[in-house]
């Protein structure tokens, strides 16, 4: 992609969530409770980053329920055939 010899309809994004972790499926490991769930991305929109972290975030345990932060940012993976996410990572959190 660097080089101009691959295409894609797609974007790469970061995104950070605010939310809660239950008990986490698919080897994921956080404490339940309040966290935050980040995420890399390739996406045709801002709005279908905000579909990603939800639906993927449900799927391994975790409900965004607060503030979510999407950036542009350079890829780690190549695009496929269609949108996906991938670096999932999480960070419990104490409230003060």
């Amino acid at each position: 992609m660097r080089y101009g010899k691959e295409t894609t309809p797609y974007s790469h994004y970061t995104i950070i969530a605010d939310g809660v972790a239950g008990e986490l499926v698919d080897g994921f490991d956080c404490r339940p409770g309040n966290a935050v769930m980040s995420m890399k991305a390739w996406a045709t929109d801002l709005d279908e980053t905000l579909d990603m972290i939800k639906s993927i975030g449900d799927h391994v345990g975790f409900n965004v329920s607060g503030k979510v932060e999407t950036y542009k940012t350079e890829p780690e993976q190549p695009p496929k055939e269609n949108p996906y996410g991938y670096d999932l990572n999480f960070i419990a959190y104490d409230e003060t």
